[in-house]
């Protein structure tokens, strides 16, 4: 779940339009992924500087797409939480706003 002070960065129209740019300079792949040679698509816009109450209204760091990275949510897990596996109970993942939820069955 996200942070009660980035949830109105999220909801924002600049954040969206931030998002959907970068997503399509990457061509929607995991750039994790990408690294070690695989092909996968992403799923989460990730912010390479932790968010902050201090930070979160600086548009060099909330919006600075050199300060991004898109991910696939294995990618995601592991930067977060050291794995991929055993993260959340079974059938959970979180989404790209932090907040848990059921995984589509793919």
């Amino acid at each position: 779940m996200a942070h009660e002070f980035a949830k109105k960065l999220y909801a924002s129209k600049q954040w969206q339009i931030c998002r959907e740019g970068y997503i399509q300079s990457v061509q929607g792949l995991c750039e994790s992924c990408l690294k070690k040679g695989r092909i996968r698509p992403g799923k989460i816009v990730h912010h390479k500087v932790l968010l902050t109450p201090e930070n979160i209204s600086n548009p060099e760091i909330t919006l600075n797409w050199s300060l991004l990275e898109y991910d696939c949510q294995d990618c995601h897990n592991e930067e977060h939480h050291g794995s991929k596996e055993g993260i959340t109970a079974e059938g959970l993942i979180f989404n790209a706003y932090g907040e848990l939820v059921e995984k589509d069955i793919e």
